[in-house]
């Protein structure tokens, strides 16, 4: 076996969540390129149905799957349709998550977007359902079928560098003047990824149930130019990522390639949390 043998992943089932997303769609197509038969999981089905008509098209397999993180049920339908349609599953990848969502009317009230310190308790609420009760329970459901498969498979959870460290609010200051605060539920979710991630790695010691992070810098998605210019001077490579620069990392995390890694992390950054 060659190395780049050690990267396909043919005869293997993905399932990502957010797979209508900038992001899941990237996920969905490498993994689908590498030779897995991949389900584009997301609450807006319209989006990821849009991922699978993408892939198919191009030749690959894939479906689509309506899956609300927050709901239980919706969780073990998607693995008994990912069974159903493809036999198995064998690499999960955690990608759906609340972006920052600022209240609407909060220069009316003279707050700036975000500030922690009128920042809504029902929007902190909705953040820990979706981010880090979606992960636990879709976790949950996919990686029961890990186990009556053999004990086997990659659990991959997407991160942030806000995780790991604290935001640099200045970012967000366009012509002298505050326009957003990265919100407090951000890093407290992204943070609590990370934990899971190695409190989940431990516990299937023994088994082959790897369980990793990925931590991607921020990705450029048609932002506004003083925003690009603020992040980017913070980064060592001096720009936002492409989107799709995060696809080498996520490959080697559900191959074999990382075969002998459980409990880490990717950070793919260029280099915001080197200095």
């Amino acid at each position: 076996m060659t190395v780049l043998d050690k990267f396909n992943l043919k005869d293997r089932v993905a399932v990502v969540t957010g797979g209508g997303g900038q992001l899941g769609f990237e996920f969905c197509k490498s993994l689908a390129e590498a030779g897995a038969a991949v389900v584009a999981a997301d609450l807006n089905m319209e989006l990821a149905t849009q991922t699978a008509v993408r892939l198919t098209e191009s030749g690959y397999s894939a479906i689509a799957f309506p899956l609300d993180v927050t709901r239980i049920e919706s969780t073990r339908e998607l693995v008994a349709e990912t069974t159903k349609q493809f036999g198995r599953l064998d690499i999960l990848v955690n990608s759906a998550a609340l972006d920052p969502k600022f209240d609407p009317e909060a220069s009316s009230k003279g707050i700036a977007p975000g500030a922690f310190e009128d920042y809504p308790l029902e929007q902190w609420n909705a953040a820990l359902n979706v981010n880090l009760t979606g992960i636990f329970l879709v976790t949950q459901a996919c990686v029961k079928q890990m186990i009556a498969q053999g004990k086997k498979g990659s659990i991959i959870n997407i991160c942030s560098t806000y995780g790991l460290n604290g935001p640099d609010q200045r970012i967000y200051i366009k012509d002298g003047k505050r326009v957003a605060f990265k919100p407090v539920y951000y890093t407290t979710t992204k943070a609590g990824v990370m934990g899971f991630t190695k409190y989940l790695a431990a516990y299937y010691a023994e088994t082959e149930i790897r369980v990793n992070a990925l931590t991607p810098g921020g990705v450029y998605n048609n932002h506004e130019e003083y925003f690009v210019k603020n992040y980017s001077a913070k980064t060592i490579l001096g720009r936002m990522a492409k989107k799709d620069e995060m696809n080498g990392a996520l490959l080697f995390l559900a191959s074999d390639a990382s075969s002998y890694m459980t409990g880490n992390n990717v950070i793919v950054d260029g280099g915001w949390t080197a200095w």
